[in-house]
């Protein structure tokens, strides 16, 4: 049995999938801009990601831009029937590389359009609406308008399911008042625990939570404790770091990134540790440390 098969399952749209899956931002350049420095390699990670197991995939058009849609579609079209791939819309990228909110009704219409001509698709399994009110984290803001417009997408056929990203939980009520909502990416991980109580609420509710930066993003995980807990159990912190998340909450799907098959497959063996309840609370002082 795959490492990944022994992650679980949860509910994302309308389909069941893996709890341990793969973003794809990283195949990018540097910044998330720009080509992979080495293309066979990107196309490399992907197909063993899928031959390990993986059957959701996390990307958008934004990433590079136009890059990591296009390296999906050349390692891995025909899809397998079992992918679920998500795609994030409501930013782009400045010719400097900068990150710009793309809002409009206009702006969001033609991102889902460019994602499903990149792609390959002629529907999105998902597609999560990025908040962009504030770049250091959510911010308050009506979202109405924005959630509008994806469920008229939705209800033309281009989009299965709408998720939302970078979100206050006054937004996600807004947002279910006008469509279902299937998921939540929002940035969480052993150090960063804001979303606590908001990923609870989203369980009772049968809502995916993704975790977005799950090893601490362009600022990777350290702790003391994180890597004298990996070191006992002869795992790496990272994958230390991922066990906890699953282990977190049962609605949680993880999406870790890499542009390395040998890091690939370590993040995947995640799904192999099992972590003590004494263990579950040492690592839970992280976050009150940070």
């Amino acid at each position: 049995m795959s490492s990944v098969n022994k992650s679980g399952t949860y509910k994302l749209g309308e389909r069941s999938v893996r709890r341990l899956g793969y973003g794809a931002m990283q195949l990018a350049g540097k910044g998330v801009f720009g080509p992979p420095k080495d293309h066979a390699a990107a196309i490399a990670v992907l197909r063993e990601a899928i031959a390990q197991g993986v059957n959701h995939i996390d990307t958008s058009d934004y990433y590079g831009p136009h890059v990591t849609n296009k390296l999906i579609r050349e390692a891995l079209l025909p899809y397998p029937d079992d992918l679920t791939i998500v795609t994030k819309i409501g930013a782009r990228r400045g010719e400097d590389a900068s990150w710009l909110p793309a809002f409009t009704a206009d702006e969001l219409e033609q991102a889902v359009h460019d994602n499903l001509r990149n792609l390959g698709l002629e529907v999105m399994d998902v597609v999560n609406l990025r908040i962009m009110f504030g770049m250091h984290g959510p911010a308050e803001g009506s979202i109405e308008a924005q959630v509008t417009k994806l469920a008229e997408l939705q209800r033309k056929g281009l989009v299965r399911n709408i998720g939302l990203s970078n979100v206050t939980r006054a937004q996600i009520q807004e947002g279910r008042k006008i469509c279902d909502i299937g998921c939540v990416q929002n940035q969480y991980n052993l150090a960063h625990r804001e979303d606590d109580a908001l990923m609870d609420e989203l369980a009772r509710h049968g809502i995916a939570y993704v975790p977005f930066f799950p090893l601490g993003g362009f600022s990777p995980l350290q702790s003391s404790t994180l890597s004298g807990v990996a070191e006992r159990l002869g795992a790496t912190p990272m994958q230390v770091a991922l066990a906890w998340l699953l282990q977190r909450s049962p609605n949680v799907l993880l999406i870790p990134g890499t542009s390395s098959v040998g890091h690939l497959r370590e993040n995947l063996a995640a799904a192999e540790l099992e972590l003590s309840a004494d263990v579950l609370r040492e690592l839970n002082g992280v976050a009150k440390a940070a």
